[in-house]
């Protein structure tokens, strides 16, 4: 492929939306939160999935639901049958999960907060959604202490409880904290993974460690859910290097509904929905990205906002014939129109 193409604009394609969701539960935020403090979040994504899968059935919605595998076991001794043998050595502890499995419950009724075999089943269901990976243990790629070892026992064992429960292998991974390193996609690539979402190029979406985090950062990242400060988050695919798995790019975390600061939502939808129509005039792609539990509380009002960018998709799928589309399947068309593509597989 000549240098300096990208898939949008070498195949002249329509602009695309690609939604993804970290489907991770208490796994997701266990060293920052206590069930007792975020129980109401937790519980809420119960109501929030079949809502949501409702609403993408409304608009055609095709998404990618990044799942961890500790999620889809029916009890806890099935779970710890399961558990790699090579576990993470993280310099704090507290980032693992291994040694808190203590605490958790027998099965999904006796613990809705670590088990979602029923969710994922319901989401595999439906039509035009995509069972993704969020890695097995909700594994953190830039933390001191863990390898590339670590990481490749612990996506096998993702992987093998999706073939067992499911009957496929997930080809989408979105890594937890966003902390994306090369040589880990090095890793999913030898497992056949086709797509991965990578971060914005700002300077404030860098990954990094969670400790080399800074409220400067924060603050920056929540300011450009309003305003532009990083500029558009539409962008094409870049192709280049004919190599699995793509990277397909975030471009904005949807916040969830904050009372405080209700008066800005109309900025909030602004920013989104304007580059939502440069995505479909420019053959862009535009990724938006939430976790079910971040509509776990003011889920009225949160559904109620995603339906307003949604029904301007569909405004702009009317107008300018923009697709939805799952990870996976921007790596599919990615393969499909340019032959030589490389896999691990």
């Amino acid at each position: 492929m000549p240098a300096g193409r990208y898939m949008t604009h070498r195949y002249g394609r329509a602009g695309t939306l690609v939604v993804s969701l970290d489907f991770e539960l208490h796994w997701g935020v266990r060293d920052v939160r206590r069930v007792a403090d975020y129980r109401e979040n937790l519980l809420g994504v119960r109501d929030a999935v079949p809502a949501l899968l409702a609403t993408f059935r409304e608009f055609g919605i095709h998404a990618t639901w990044a799942t961890v595998g500790l999620l889809f076991f029916e009890t806890k001794r099935e779970m710890m049958a399961a558990l790699p043998a090579v576990r993470p050595a993280y310099r704090r502890a507290e980032l693992s999960p291994y040694g808190s499995l203590a605490d958790v419950g027998d099965d999904e009724r006796h613990d809705p907060f670590h088990f979602a075999p029923s969710l994922v089943r319901r989401i595999a269901a439906t039509a035009d959604q995509e069972i993704g990976t969020h890695t097995f243990s909700h594994y953190y790629c830039l933390e001191a202490g863990q390898t590339p070892v670590d990481f490749r026992e612990d996506l096998e064992a993702a992987i093998a409880v999706a073939r067992a429960k499911l009957g496929l292998q997930p080809r989408s991974i979105v890594f937890p904290r966003n902390q994306v390193d090369p040589r880990y996609v090095d890793v999913c690539r030898s497992l056949g993974f086709t797509a991965y979402r990578g971060n914005p190029p700002s300077w404030a979406y860098r990954a990094r460690p969670q400790r080399a985090e800074s409220l400067v950062r924060r603050a920056v990242r929540l300011a450009d859910a309003y305003v532009p400060v990083s500029g558009s988050g539409a962008r094409p695919v870049d192709v280049r290097e004919g190599l699995l798995p793509l990277d397909v790019p975030a471009s904005r975390y949807l916040r969830p509904h904050a009372p405080r600061l209700r008066a800005l939502d109309a900025l909030r939808l602004r920013r989104i929905t304007t580059d939502l129509r440069r995505a479909a005039t420019r053959g862009d792609v535009y990724h938006l990205w939430w976790h079910p539990h971040d509509f776990g509380v003011h889920l009225r009002e949160n559904l109620a906002f995603l339906r307003r960018v949604l029904a301007c998709f569909a405004t702009l799928r009317e107008t300018h014939g923009m697709r939805s589309l799952t990870m996976g399947e921007v790596a599919e068309e990615a393969v499909s129109v340019e032959p030589g593509w490389r896999t691990g597989t």
